[in-house]
């Protein structure tokens, strides 16, 4: 016997899956209708919140205060993402905080296993050395408006950081431009390689 497999199916399942986990959270039509608007979440983010797509982040295991904020400034249109315009329109705060509640409690999968030794050692040195544990906690796990950066995508953290280092990231943390001062594109290309293999 053969098994088919259809993209439809799975987020069909996906649906089913997110409106049991928020009905224990709300009630049967808000778990409905919340798990609906997640759905649009699943062909960029993944349907397990880690991203498979070259330049987009993985949400799961963000702080779930973390990811509130992003939403609500995409939201706002504080924060400008072409491709999320309009995503997030007549969605209430009381959603935002569900997904991101959903998102927070998503495991993260495991680094990428290979490793250019030289590379990491160097990427380690400099966030040890830049204190980039000071805000994202000395494991890079992220606290509350604080990012988790271990883990996440290396092209997503080289493309971020590159943006708060030109004065590009509009809508987020400017402190992140100052912590950035001075370093080097292969600087930065060092702590992408680093974060996006560390373990939380």
């Amino acid at each position: 016997m053969h098994l088919s497999f259809s993209f439809g199916a799975l987020l069909s399942w996906k649906a089913v899956l997110l409106a049991a986990f928020f009905s224990g959270l709300t009630s049967g039509a808000q778990a409905q209708n919340i798990s609906a608007k997640l759905m649009r979440c699943v062909a960029c983010h993944g349907a397990d919140g880690n991203s498979q797509q070259e330049g987009v982040p993985s949400l799961a295991s963000q702080p779930k205060i973390f990811i509130e904020n992003q939403l609500v400034m995409i939201r706002e249109g504080m924060r400008n993402i072409p491709i999320m315009q309009g995503v997030l329109d007549g969605v209430t705060d009381e959603e935002l905080t569900a997904m991101a509640t959903h998102y927070a409690a998503l495991p993260l999968t495991s680094p990428p296993a290979d490793r250019q030794q030289s590379l990491y050692v160097m990427g380690e040195k400099l966030a040890r050395e830049m204190r980039c544990g000071t805000c994202h906690l000395p494991n890079y796990v992220g606290r509350e408006q604080m990012p988790r950066l271990a883990g996440q995508r290396e092209d997503y953290l080289l493309q971020s950081m590159r943006q708060f280092k030109s004065n590009q990231a509009v809508g987020r943390d400017t402190i992140m431009a100052a912590a950035l001062y001075g370093a080097s594109d292969d600087d930065i290309k060092a702590l992408a390689y680093f974060m996006s293999r560390t373990t939380p």
